[in-house]
């Protein structure tokens, strides 16, 4: 992993040590961390982010003309905190949905991959998605590790 992805997460589980809630970094750790999944580089990644803002519609990163889409979760640890409900993509301007899931240490622990056109066919009509829902999709991590 990244020095300064690793600087990050120290500061923010020291944040949540100290005042019961850690700041809200899973987004950016999340699309760093899919984006090097699916094989982008650190410098790659860099490069495309410096023209992104923070808030763009429909896609998070483009990788080999392939637009990714990229939701996270991660429990705090404390009692109550399973993670129960999974963000839903509100557009179908990518082409690629990553899901991951974090332990509370923001330690990747799964991550499942969706084709645009299945995951509307599958969950267009679901109100609420669960992790059972997106771990249907395909296991990136098995992948990676191959």
């Amino acid at each position: 992993m990244s020095a300064i992805r690793d600087e990050l997460v120290a500061t923010a589980l020291e944040w949540q040590k100290r005042f019961g809630v850690a700041p809200a970094i899973t987004s950016a750790i999340s699309e760093l961390d899919a984006a090097l999944l699916v094989g982008m580089t650190e410098n790659e990644y860099s490069s495309f982010m410096q023209s992104q803002t923070a808030v763009q519609k429909g896609h998070d990163f483009v990788f080999k003309g392939i637009r990714y889409q990229v939701k996270a979760n991660r429990p705090s640890g404390k009692p109550g905190s399973k993670v129960t409900l999974v963000p839903k993509a509100k557009n179908y301007e990518w082409d690629i949905l990553v899901w991951l899931l974090y332990n509370k240490e923001y330690e990747l622990q799964e991550a499942w991959g969706w084709q645009v056109d299945t995951y509307k066919q599958v969950f267009h009509e679901i109100k609420r998605l669960s992790p059972k829902h997106y771990r249907g999709g395909n296991n990136l991590l098995i992948k990676s590790s191959q």
